[in-house]
């Protein structure tokens, strides 16, 4: 039996080795894109409803139903960006936006990496350069005690410089939380650019909108888009005083969604996401989620399986 066993490992060797050294035997494709949708279910009340299975769901891009591949629904770690408006106008509130940010810190996942991005006239992070991400919250609070407030607003080049920081994450599921007017008077980077990074992406964007009366440079606009592109959501506070409640509500949110994924195509093109929710004991319930992601350019025909497989919107 063991002489047989050998026999067979050695043949099975010999005719896999022949094969490869063989550029005319077609290779077995395994084309697969994975693409997530990170999704928050609430009812009519805005409650946050955490302990629905798969079966509640329904997915569907540009319309048509799709088959759920993937569904999660556990409390898993992200990788969170926090970015603090620098700029002149933000001197007075600084206090409570450091307060907030730390709040969402301390009520996040304790396997949570996190860095901070500071802009003003300029992007810059906040950690050391050597610590790239961080889930110590005494490091956190060091990198968020870097704020200077004083020029004018860079929003859209802290997102991109935030955008290239997560694509150096290991963790699945990546978030940026905005603390900021919305106003951008000194980017490099145009917001089309922007809104088609945080399209295809695949990461959420929280947005805490904070201005006053005498802001002229405020547009909340952008930051309600940038919040509905990504499937995040955008707060809008009366008062200062309600930042960190918002903060720490953000980082519940996070920690109660879930995760669904669909096999998609690979041919290069922008395409819609919407996915619905149905409980028999709740009826209806509203669902956020990213409005739909940019899939990856077909495949070369002579491409080699085994160096293949994107995972869109990780």
């Amino acid at each position: 039996m063991k002489k047989a066993l050998i026999l067979f490992c050695t043949l099975t060797s010999l005719v896999f080795g022949q094969q490869n050294l063989q550029p005319d035997v077609p290779l077995i494709r395994m084309d697969v894109n994975l693409v997530l949708a990170h999704a928050t279910v609430v009812d009519k009340n805005g409650k946050a409803i955490s302990d629905l299975g798969q079966q509640a769901f329904s997915l569907f891009v540009d319309g048509v139903p799709q088959k759920i591949t993937l569904f999660r629904k556990d409390d898993a770690p992200v990788t969170a960006g926090i970015l603090v408006d620098n700029s002149a106008s933000m001197a007075p509130k600084g206090p409570e936006v450091l307060a907030a940010a730390l709040a969402f810190a301390r009520a996040s996942n304790p396997q949570d990496q996190m860095f901070v991005v500071h802009f003003s006239d300029q992007a810059r992070f906040g950690l050391p350069p050597e610590v790239p991400f961080t889930g110590n919250i005494s490091t956190l609070e060091e990198g968020l005690s870097n704020f200077k407030p004083e020029g004018t607003t860079a929003l859209y080049d802290a997102i991109e410089m935030a955008g290239s920081q997560l694509h150096k994450a290991s963790l699945e599921k990546k978030v940026l939380l905005v603390i900021s007017d919305g106003g951008d008077n000194s980017s490099k980077t145009h917001l089309e650019e922007v809104l088609k990074l945080a399209r295809a992406s695949g990461y959420l964007i929280y947005c805490i909108g904070i201005y006053d009366s005498t802001d002229r440079d405020r547009n909340p606009q952008v930051l309600q888009e940038l919040a509905d592109v990504t499937g995040g959501k955008a707060y809008f506070p009366q008062e200062l005083q309600e930042v960190t409640g918002i903060a720490v509500e953000i980082a519940r949110d996070i920690r109660k969604q879930y995760t669904l994924g669909f096999d998609g195509p690979h041919d290069g093109q922008y395409h819609r996401i919407t996915v619905t929710a149905h409980d028999a004991r709740l009826g209806e319930l509203d669902v956020r989620t990213r409005a739909g992601y940019l899939a990856p350019p077909p495949p070369s025909e002579h491409h080699d399986s085994r160096t293949e497989g994107n995972h869109s919107g990780e």
